[in-house]
């Protein structure tokens, strides 16, 4: 059953003065503000697309990730991902590099390693952005 979720974006003014609001829809769990300012400088004040992006690449890595352990016999205790979208304003979105520390009870690095790089490969938002770089950094708690 294919599963829907929505946001919706109300941008006043133009791009280099003007500002909005993000909402999430489906989850009612948040409204964020963006502006141009901080998407093109960086801002800690108000989000951007690239780190909802990142968000949303951090959280289907995880459960990629987590499925593909248990799958293997190894279930883990935690996974901590941080997704890092880079944004150039001349070329646009550049890049995501994933960075993820796991403990995960029993496993060899190797395979550790193994499963992190098919997760990156196979996670639905990262075949989704297949027109980027995607790099990762794995490491065992």
């Amino acid at each position: 059953m294919a599963v829907t979720s929505a946001s919706t974006t109300v941008w006043n003014g133009d791009l280099k003065s003007g500002s909005g609001t993000v909402t999430l829809d489906s989850s009612h769990a948040a409204e964020l503000s963006v502006n141009w300012k901080a998407r093109s400088e960086g801002g800690a004040e108000v989000t951007t697309p690239e780190e909802l992006l990142g968000a949303a690449h951090a959280a289907c890595f995880s459960m990629a990730f987590s499925n593909a352990l248990a799958q293997f016999g190894h279930a883990p205790e935690t996974i901590r991902t941080t997704a890092a979208v880079t944004f150039d304003p001349a070329q646009g979105i550049t890049g995501s590099h994933l960075t993820v520390v796991a403990t995960v009870p029993g496993l060899s690095h190797e395979d550790f390693q193994r499963l992190a790089d098919e997760a990156k490969a196979g996670c639905p938002v990262s075949r989704a952005l297949v027109g980027i770089p995607i790099t990762l950094e794995a490491s065992l708690a």
